[in-house]
């Protein structure tokens, strides 16, 4: 009387390896990419974080009459100038709550009138940019290709 044994053979456990490294293959370059969309959803997570700060500071500084000086909203103390937060540190980033360590980006000053805050990680251009103004201008420039 004979047995039968059960089991894979060699060239069928080959295939299922190769199939799916060719499954790896092609999935990898998806999962990749998944950086740079994530520093993307930052910047526009920032930006909104910056806009609404910035017409929160203004709205403040109407009630309370400040058109230059300060503000002060839940212990942030926030420089006004015409009516809006400044392009500064003790500004606009002050009053969006924005920890570079913390946040992992780049606080910079571009001139005298912009903040720049740049995304860390980022291989392009990945930034949100504040200019003062009457009304100040706010833009993210960056997309998930530029923010690798």
């Amino acid at each position: 009387m004979r047995t039968q044994q059960s089991g894979f053979t060699l060239v069928e456990l080959i295939m299922v390896i190769v199939i799916i490294g060719i499954l790896a293959a092609a999935a990898l370059p998806r999962f990749a990419n998944l950086q740079g969309d994530a520093r993307e959803a930052k910047g526009q997570a920032i930006l909104g974080s910056v806009r609404s700060a910035s017409n929160i500071a203004h709205a403040t500084a109407l009630a309370r009459g400040v058109t230059n000086g300060t503000v002060t909203i839940e212990g942030a103390t926030i420089d006004i100038l015409s009516a809006y937060p400044t392009a500064s540190t003790n500004g606009v980033v002050a009053a969006a709550g924005i920890n570079a360590a913390a946040d992992d980006v780049t606080i910079a000053a571009s001139g005298t009138n912009a903040v720049l805050i740049q995304i860390n990680g980022a291989q392009g251009t990945c930034q949100v940019e504040y200019t003062h103004g009457t009304p100040p201008t706010i833009v993210f420039n960056g997309d998930e290709n530029t923010c690798l």
